[in-house]
């Protein structure tokens, strides 16, 4: 069955951008990069929201460097609000409810997906369980009074399993899960019913 990966950038106070800030925080390392570029997933379909697919494939338009590689990547976009046809090349339009497409897409499948960005996609696929993977790679920053998209709000609990984890550039950190929803705090009744 193909998998689900979540995949987030964040800073340590859980934000996935800050005002003003360059992208990644400006620290992006020689490590980092080269590990982004052997693009471990690139044979994985890449699902996102309208949000995200509008603000990348601006980026792409626009000629932002590292958003070349993503056009030949197979794309699926969740919206009711984006119509056909699409701009970005290899994108697919899903308006019918992601929890459920995905779930059709991971039983009827044989392609791994990952998401990009997407907070309110990524919250709903793993509130569903449908998340195989949880990666996030934590930048060395606090983001409190400019961060701006905060990722983990909304979030139901989650057990986290570790199942890698890597230093990039000796600060960077990715750290990657098997992500378990649980109804409640462990050891409490609600978790145990």
């Amino acid at each position: 069955m193909p998998e689900l990966l979540i995949d987030f950038i964040t800073s340590l106070d859980g934000y996935g951008a800050a005002e003003g800030w360059p992208g990644w925080w400006g620290l992006e390392g020689p490590e980092y990069l080269a590990w982004l570029g052997d693009q471990p997933e690139e044979d994985f379909t890449v699902l996102m929201g309208a949000t995200t697919y509008r603000v990348m494939s601006g980026l792409a338009t626009e000629g932002e460097p590292g958003t070349d590689s993503l056009a030949g990547w197979s794309k699926v976009v969740f919206s009711t609000t984006l119509t056909e046809p699409l701009s970005w090349p290899n994108t697919q339009l899903v308006t019918k409810d992601p929890v459920e497409a995905v779930r059709e897409m991971k039983n009827e499948g044989a392609k791994s997906m990952r998401t990009l960005g997407s907070l309110t996609l990524c919250r709903s696929l793993l509130n569903a369980g449908l998340v195989d993977r949880f990666r996030v790679v934590v930048f060395p920053v606090i983001t409190g009074s400019t961060g701006r998209d905060r990722i983990y709000d909304g979030y139901t609990d989650v057990s986290l399993d570790m199942v890698n984890s890597r230093t990039f550039d000796g600060r960077i950190q990715l750290l990657e899960y098997v992500p378990t929803v649980l109804a409640g705090p462990p050891g409490t009744a609600k978790a145990d019913a």
